[in-house]
């Protein structure tokens, strides 16, 4: 992975393909939409618009339509098989894959040749996930332990942050903060979603089949094998990932589907498959950037967009929905949990794992800017939603004012998060502007000088 610069971490728009003659002058439309795409921000204001529109559309007279397209069941018979979802759980459970994989193999990067291949700071943002799944779980009991036992049956829905979202809005809004803050949020996600989908395996999975999971061994150790056996080979052929890890991948997916578990963990899994160091003597970037390179467009200029139109449409049901939803305390659990819960977990955690010896944060990550990634991770979207279904059930009114809760929490967290990182983001770009503009002046003023001499 081409490491980012201090100051403006997400300019990698012009991130270069792994072959050194990929780039020819005067290359078409698909390569400048490429390079478009691979910008952190552009996906973003793309997954926003999509998140927007479903909103608006599922609170419009028309929302019945948005429903029905988003219901729509797809069946895929593939012969041993077969999987039947609606487009939505399509979108969550196999769109999202490819998210997940490009996350996992970015992760497998930093921790292999990376700023995480020092043990002591890769541990710093795994403890901070697992703070910030504690304290809201906390703060959702405590609100919800005098009401019905079955409004606890909720308790794991504001532990997991939406990666997806919390990425693109940070893209969005922290263009030029330090590179580590990135990371740093990119990583307690992920491991928040893991021991989220590991709580939703052991409390909320009823039919886990351990057939499907020891058969998802196969394809996945073959993905494996050829990746590290043959990287140089994928990474000159492109059409080689296409026609041979894909439907290896494909494989995966579909056995851990059947086993029960959320499917996205399959996307993680062959993502940290990928080698990410390049053999000796071996020319250009590893397989890791080519795969990353090449897939990542697809990932933010289609799967997470789509994913975000079927899975934001939550219809708020007018005034009287929002006054029901005020009196549930599933919703105080969950906003609470969620706006107040993460933040603060995450501090207390990174706080006190860096007074050990084991752990450091990167001294780049500011506290105060930290508090802004915290507050980042009260945006819980994906899993949330998937964990309010299996705690009460669709059609259920805890159900809906959950699904509210979770939207009114996302978007409360992201505006708060924006403002506070905002001011940080101004003056990050100010300095970067600054050190550029004098860097030119010296590169002229020696430039004359070496005129002048002549």
């Amino acid at each position: 992975m081409t490491q980012p610069t201090p100051h403006h971490p997400y300019d990698d728009v012009a991130r270069l393909d792994p072959r050194p003659d990929a780039h020819p002058e005067g290359r078409g439309l698909a390569h400048r939409l490429g390079n478009l795409l691979r910008s952190e921000s552009s996906g973003g204001l793309l997954l926003i618009l999509g998140a927007v529109i479903a909103i608006v559309w599922a609170n419009t007279p028309a929302a019945a339509a948005y429903f029905d397209l988003r219901d729509l069941h797809v069946a895929l018979p593939l012969g041993f098989t077969t999987i039947d979802l609606s487009l939505g759980h399509w979108a969550a459970d196999g769109l999202l894959a490819v998210f997940f994989f490009i996350v996992g193999v970015e992760l497998k990067e930093e921790f292999v040749v990376g700023e995480l291949r020092s043990p002591r700071k890769a541990l710093t943002p795994v403890a901070a996930a697992f703070g910030g799944v504690a304290v809201p779980a906390l703060i959702f009991v405590a609100i919800n332990a005098g009401a019905h036992a079955d409004t606890l049956r909720g308790w794991a829905i504001p532990t997991a942050t939406d990666i997806a979202f919390a990425v693109a809005i940070l893209a969005v809004v922290g263009k030029w903060l330090p590179s580590p803050l990135r990371l740093f949020l990119l990583t307690l996600a992920v491991v928040d979603d893991l021991i989220a989908i590991v709580i939703i395996a052991i409390f909320y999975a009823n039919d886990l089949s351990p057939a499907w999971l020891a058969l998802a061994l196969l394809p996945a150790a073959a993905f494996g094998l050829l990746v590290q056996l043959a990287p140089d080979f994928f990474r000159a052929h492109r059409w080689a990932p296409w026609l041979i890890l894909l439907p290896l991948g494909f494989a995966t997916w579909v056995c851990v589907y059947e086993s029960g578990i959320h499917a996205t963990i399959a996307g993680v899994v062959l993502g940290f498959l990928v080698p990410a160091k390049r053999r000796r003597g071996e020319p250009g970037e590893g397989l890791a950037q080519a795969l990353d390179h090449r897939i990542g467009p697809l990932s933010a200029g289609f799967c997470v967009p789509v994913f975000a139109f079927f899975s934001a449409g939550v219809a708020m049901g007018g005034f009287e929905g929002m006054r029901a939803a005020l009196g549930d305390p599933v919703v105080w659990g969950i906003v609470l949990g969620l706006v107040f819960g993460k933040p603060l977990g995450i501090l207390a955690a990174t706080w006190l794992v860096t007074r050990t010896p084991a752990a450091e944060l990167d001294p780049r990550i500011k506290w105060g800017e930290l508090l802004g990634v915290g507050i980042l991770g009260g945006i819980g979207f994906t899993v949330a939603l998937l964990v309010a279904e299996l705690s009460y059930g669709q059609g259920n009114a805890h159900d809906d004012h959950a699904k509210i809760a979770i939207l009114v929490a996302s978007v409360l967290a992201a505006l708060l998060a924006a403002a506070w990182l905002a001011p940080a983001n101004r003056r990050y770009k100010a300095e970067a502007l600054a050190e550029r503009s004098a860097a030119q002046g010296s590169g002229a003023a020696a430039a004359g000088a070496e005129d002048a001499s002549r």
